[in-house]
């Protein structure tokens, strides 16, 4: 699948002063810091091989430093007009789109609330502690897909990894992220949507050797965090089978109250020796 140039303020923020001091062409990145490209610059703007992004457009991207945009051409003119990758779910009533950070990956903001960690970290050193602790073997069930970080750093380890998500919305987003191309090409990975709680009824007993359950804020999905639900994650797991859950920075008031009911519930649906695992801000759990 391929993707149009995507920038943020991130990217656009050194070609004013470039041109100023006389450069005529800037190494920069199209894919929001995966790899390095080239631009040269005039009094138009700047010339990429898709096409010309005039100065007022680069200025539009560095008004918002929330958004990411695709660069996509207007027609035959050869002009280049920046399109916020944000959209709006009927399903939900929420708005998802894409929020950059300066030296990784961008994350996923859902009603304004961002899906991955990024003080003082950033969205794929954030899906490193959450892999470590997962430790993906076998086949795994990611129950809330996002932008399939996990997903796709799982998959580099299981045989298989399902991934769930709601919103389609969100599945939007990430097709339109440079980030989340593995999850549209690994083959094994499978990707199903709706309703989580509603999904995993479809799974047969002792599927799954691994559960990573990273679901929204409590807040956004408190159905994700309920006895009910856990009790059917403990039926999907195989026997010896680990479950990693994430909460939360779980040292913070907020993180202290949620892990207690979370432990408590796991513990009443049947998950065993269920330990705390704060460098990836969840808990474990087995069956």
């Amino acid at each position: 699948m391929g993707l149009a140039p995507v920038v943020s303020w991130v990217q656009l923020k050194p070609l004013a002063a470039a041109w100023k001091r006389g450069e005529p062409a800037v190494s920069l990145s199209l894919d929001l810091n995966l790899s390095q490209s080239s631009g040269e610059l005039s009094d138009d703007g700047m010339h990429l091989e898709a096409g010309l992004l005039p100065w007022d457009a680069i200025q539009d991207v560095l008004d918002d430093e929330n958004g990411c945009f695709e660069l996509l051409s207007t027609g035959n003119d050869g002009l280049l007009k920046p399109d916020k990758i944000q959209v709006f779910s009927p399903a939900t009533r929420r708005h998802c789109s894409l929020y950059p950070t300066e030296t990784s990956a961008p994350t996923l903001l859902i009603a304004g609330f961002p899906m991955h960690r990024i003080k003082d970290t950033d969205p794929m050193l954030d899906t490193k502690a959450k892999i470590r602790a997962a430790d993906p073997r076998g086949v795994l069930l990611d129950t809330s897909m996002g932008l399939g970080y996990t997903a796709i750093a799982a998959a580099k380890r299981a045989q298989r990894v399902i991934t769930l998500e709601l919103d389609p919305a969100v599945m939007e987003v990430a097709q339109r992220n440079p980030w989340s191309l593995e999850l549209f090409s690994l083959p094994n990975i499978e990707r199903r949507l709706g309703d989580s709680s509603e999904l995993i009824d479809e799974f047969d007993d002792a599927m799954f050797d691994r559960i990573l359950h990273d679901p929204p804020t409590l807040a956004l999905a408190g159905d994700l965090y309920s006895g009910a639900y856990y009790r059917e994650l403990y039926r999907l797991l195989k026997r010896g089978g680990r479950l990693f859950h994430y909460i939360g920075d779980l040292n913070s008031p907020s993180g202290q109250r949620t892990s207690r009911g979370v432990i408590e519930r796991l513990g009443a649906a049947g998950f065993r020796n269920i330990a705390k695992r704060p460098e990836a801000f969840g808990v474990i759990g087995f069956k």
